[in-house]
């Protein structure tokens, strides 16, 4: 794993950095903020029984939302901490630790690669392009990736989308959030729904 992605910068400075992470989405749980809008997206994009990568899955937001839909989730992220928690949260899932630059499926392939959260932000600029392979050749045929960032980040919606140009996807549709606004020239965020070309 490479120590340009800033999720380990960010663990190097603050070892407690995952406890708070987990702690600020209790937090939103308990005060009643919508954190499964990524989750419903992808509900309605497969049918059930779907299976679906939850790609930085993190503490298990958006799979354990879409295995609770009936789907079979698989989530993989670098941070053991959070893989932790996902797993107590969501334990009919599978939770694994790996990096999203040289992790295999040992399975089929998936309908659904999610990444959701920012992750594509947090990696290492020199992964970005390798990962998004790894999304495609994670995929079922007919499988589709969906991604979504903030602006902002330090990785500009023009460069993903020529590195997953590069990475061999196609664009299938362009949105400025999870609930299906179109994205626009001055989007503060982009949701990339993609095929491999």
């Amino acid at each position: 794993m490479t120590q340009d992605n800033l999720w380990l910068r960010q663990l190097a400075q603050n070892p407690g950095h995952s406890r708070s992470y987990i702690q600020r989405f209790r937090d939103l749980a308990a005060n009643g903020a919508d954190l499964a809008g990524e989750g419903r997206l992808i509900d309605a994009m497969v049918p059930r029984g779907a299976r679906i990568l939850d790609a930085g899955c993190g503490t298990g937001r958006i799979g354990g939302y879409l295995a609770g839909a009936g789907h079979q989730v698989t989530g993989v992220d670098l941070d053991p901490v959070l893989i932790a928690e996902a797993g107590t949260q969501h334990p009919a899932s599978t939770w694994l630790v790996g990096d999203l630059a040289e992790w295999e499926s040992p399975g089929p392939g998936f309908d659904v690669v999610v990444c959701g959260g920012n992750v594509m932000a947090f990696l290492a600029p020199s992964t970005r392009v390798e990962v998004l392979r790894r999304f495609s050749a994670h995929l079922a045929e007919g499988g589709r990736a969906v991604v979504g960032f903030g602006a902002g980040r330090g990785y500009e919606f023009s460069d993903f989308l020529a590195d997953a140009k590069t990475a061999g996807f196609t664009e299938d549709l362009l949105l400025a959030t999870w609930d299906l606004r179109p994205f626009t020239e001055s989007a503060d965020f982009l949701v990339a729904v993609l095929t491999p070309a």
